[in-house]
Parts: structure tokens; C-alpha cells; sequence
């Protein structure tokens, strides 16, 4: 049997991008991914945002197990050993803690649904495209030949993964 590939999505909340993130890529291929998300220590949420249970309820996709989560618990010692982690907010990406493993890291910008003073039909809607955009990427990294592969190139793919529309 072949090792899981670790991935970590972080956005700053880690209550509504992160949370789609993770939800996607377990239904896409749990198996192969072991999938991760948390957000920034001293802005999490205490719960999953409620445009997110939607999105995830109406793609039929399950809802992660986990509470939101600060990125400490992920990144101490210890911890599992991310092999990608993904961030889905710029504004965090210079103040992520230094991973262990030396996980390839990447970009993906999204914008913030959960943190927008919009009524609950818009932050609905924002899921929705935020998930259905993830889910493309996804699609796409499920597919890499990600055992054997050239770790550069491979590294490349997912960045520029962000770049899709």
C-alpha cells in the first residue's frame, strides 16, 4: 500500500474556504488524501460557517468531523507531515508558522465569503462558486501522477493550478 499524500488547506477562519477545500478533496479521493484544514490562531471561528454546510449539503459532500482549528495544532512537532499545503488567503500567506516536512506550498486565492458583511442569500451563492471552483483544481490534482513524479514539476502544477478560472 502506498503512503497518503498529506494536504493542508488554511484560510484565516478556517470556517468556510478551507472547510469546502477539505470536504472536496475527501469526496474526490479519499484514499490516496489525507486532507487537513485549519486557519490562523486568534481569528477562528467557533463554528463551520452556515454557507458552507449548505454548499457541502447541496453537492452532496460531507461535512469535515473537526471544529474549526488553528494552524499551531497542525504545524507543532510531532504533527503529521504535510507533503502540500495549499493557502486560500494571501493576506496569510507570510504569517503561516514553518511546517514540518518542508511541504510544497502554493496559493490558491479565494475570496473571503465568510468574512463579507453580506446576508446569508450572497454568502450562499459565494459558497457555492468557491466550492465548484475547488472542486475543478481539485479534479485536476486528484489526477497528477503524484507517486514518482518529478517533485519540481509536480510542485509547478499546483501552482499554477491557481491561475484557473
Amino acid at each position: 500500500m502506498q503512503k497518503r499524500i498529506e494536504v493542508v488547506f488554511v484560510s484565516r477562519r478556517n470556517s468556510l474556504r478551507s472547510v469546502l477545500a477539505e470536504a472536496c478533496l475527501a469526496h474526490l479521493d479519499a484514499k490516496r488524501f489525507s486532507v487537513r484544514s485549519c486557519g490562523q490562531p486568534g481569528r477562528l471561528a467557533a463554528d463551520v460557517h452556515p454557507a458552507a454546510v449548505e454548499a457541502l449539503g447541496s453537492a452532496g459532500m460531507a461535512l469535515p468531523t473537526s471544529p474549526p482549528r488553528s494552524w499551531d495544532l497542525l504545524a507543532r512537532a510531532g504533527s503529521h507531515n504535510a507533503d502540500v499545503v495549499i493557502t486560500l488567503d494571501p493576506a496569510l500567506e507570510p504569517l503561516q508558522p514553518r511546517w514540518p516536512g518542508q511541504p510544497d506550498a502554493a496559493l490558491w486565492p479565494y475570496p473571503d465569503v465568510a468574512g463579507a458583511n453580506t446576508g446569508p442569500d450572497d454568502a450562499a451563492h459565494g459558497a457555492l462558486q468557491v466550492l465548484y471552483s475547488l472542486r475543478r483544481r481539485l479534479e485536476l490534482l486528484v489526477n497528477l501522477p503524484l507517486v514518482g513524479a518529478d517533485r519540481s514539476a509536480l510542485r509547478s502544477d499546483i501552482r499554477d493550478m491557481a491561475h484557473m478560472r
